[in-house]
């Protein structure tokens, strides 16, 4: 028999496996646009930031031979660009504290740092208890051993995402990890960055890059998951569902680390004792 849900008084609707299942694929229907929709706009910034090349001034522009030429000034820092921390974040350690090269080594320490994160183990807590209120994924069962289990799996899922993404990849194909926050941005422009951010990273070098240790991390670690979540719940459109969550989550933490900057800067200040009192 069908499940159903309560309407008005009297009526009553059928809730069966295919309407959720269809509301399921609608929501990743919505996903995969909206990552499209930020992949253009992504392949348009990363190809504003192609270096061009300058054309050679012609001999009568060229100064004489006796005379040095004039150095110009060099270009502004991109640190100016940024706001970053005075120090690395327990919260969010990804995001960045200064714009020095990552080596493989430190890039493995990132890894690590962000799988034990506050906000990592926050979130876990936060996304099993969704979970088990909904029930999601349905092998896993209810009470303290099935949130047991979709805390752990949530954690281990977090775990290789990282490890594929943050310093595997990250490594092998030369792209900083890091989340650079910027300096004031208005609420709709943090908005668009953040959602560029999923599909756009910097490389080791500082150029925007196609940001494909985020995008391939989060696909490694959902296949990996298959092996130790619920046999029913390990068909492809359940790792590709549980993929565009992971984008979507993303989009969503990077709105928190524009601002994370800014919030500990009010909350430090509000600390300090205030001159003249006691």
């Amino acid at each position: 028999m069908p499940s159903t849900q309560e309407i008005g008084i009297s009526g009553k609707v059928p809730v069966t496996p295919c309407s959720r299942m269809f509301c399921l694929r609608s929501l990743l229907c919505v996903l995969l646009v909206v990552g499209v929709i930020a992949f253009g706009l992504s392949t348009r910034a990363v190809a504003q930031e192609r270096p061009q090349t300058q054309p050679s001034p012609s001999p009568a522009a060229r100064p004489p031979a006796d005379q040095a030429p004039s150095t110009a000034p060099a270009p502004p820092a991109p640190v100016a660009l940024y706001n970053l921390l005075e120090s690395k974040s327990i919260v969010f350690p990804d995001i960045a504290f200064s714009t020095e090269r990552l080596s493989a080594g430190q890039k493995f320490e990132l890894f690590v740092d962000n799988s034990i994160s506050v906000n990592a183990v926050t979130w876990a807590a936060l996304g099993s208890a969704v979970g088990q209120a909904d029930d999601s994924p349905t092998g896993f069962g209810q009470g303290w051993d099935g949130y047991a289990k979709r805390f752990g799996s949530s954690m281990g899922r977090q775990a290789s995402s990282e490890f594929f993404g943050t310093f595997l990849l990250a490594s092998a194909l030369h792209e900083d990890p890091r989340f650079y926050a910027e300096i004031n941005p208005t609420f709709f422009h943090a908005m668009k960055y953040s959602l560029q951010r999923v599909f756009v990273m910097r490389s080791d070098d500082g150029r925007n890059v196609v940001a494909w240790s985020r995008l391939g991390g989060p696909l490694m670690a959902e296949g990996l998951a298959n092996v130790y979540w619920p046999e029913r719940n390990r068909t492809a459109g359940d790792t590709l569902f549980r993929f565009g969550l992971d984008l979507a989550s993303r989009a969503g933490g990077n709105m928190l680390r524009e601002y994370w900057p800014v919030l500990l800067a009010r909350m430090s200040h509000s600390r300090r004792p205030t001159a003249g009192h006691d």
